[in-house]
């Protein structure tokens, strides 16, 4: 961890050397339009840009919180509590789900790993999804307005305004998959 940290100093150093921006374009807490600026804990709050300058960057535009959470994960530069209960036993699920009632839009493939590397599945079932595939009938109107998958995208996790991050698989290539053909 120690390198990496050492690592990630050189590359704030050199930044704008190499004319790249050490910090991205976070708002700070006082111009962000949620925290009051008059609010005197503001000054004990950490901003944006030091906390998630050193994650991971998501360039997918100027949208979110501008962080890639899976690949945080994955470079253990975070290390979340999947649970407030101890004793919660956590069980990542290797399993995706192929969601193909998209309308005209590509399927979308759900992969339980990333969700449940970090979350217990009770986070998310049996209240918002029901465990059987298939049984939760749901629209991109319910998502946007923060139900279903909304509840941690567009908040939490990567913004919903990328479509290709979900509906990823073209139906051509989901029957490729099925048929044992080249796919993902």
């Amino acid at each position: 961890m120690h390198d990496r940290k050492r690592l990630l100093f050189y590359c704030l150093a050199l930044a704008p050397l190499l004319g790249i921006p050490a910090f991205a374009d976070w708002l700070p807490l006082a111009n962000d339009g949620v925290h009051d600026p008059e609010n005197p804990a503001l000054a004990v709050m950490q901003e944006p840009s030091e906390a998630l300058s050193q994650l991971p960057r998501d360039e997918a535009g100027d949208v979110g919180n501008k962080v890639r959470w899976v690949r945080a994960l994955e470079g253990g530069y975070i290390d979340p509590r999947t649970n407030i209960f101890p004793e919660t036993k956590i069980e990542v699920l290797d399993l995706d789900i192929l969601m193909k009632n998209t309308g005209s839009a590509n399927y979308v493939l759900f992969p339980h790993k990333p969700h449940t590397e970090w979350l217990d599945c009770s986070n998310c079932h049996e209240e918002i999804f029901k465990t059987k595939a298939g049984a939760t009938r749901m629209s991109m109107l319910e998502i946007l307005s923060g139900e279903f998958c909304g509840r941690c995208h567009g908040a939490v996790a990567f913004p919903l305004l990328v479509c290709n991050r979900c509906h990823s698989v073209p139906p051509e290539e989901a029957a490729a998959m099925a048929t044992g053909g080249s796919g993902r």
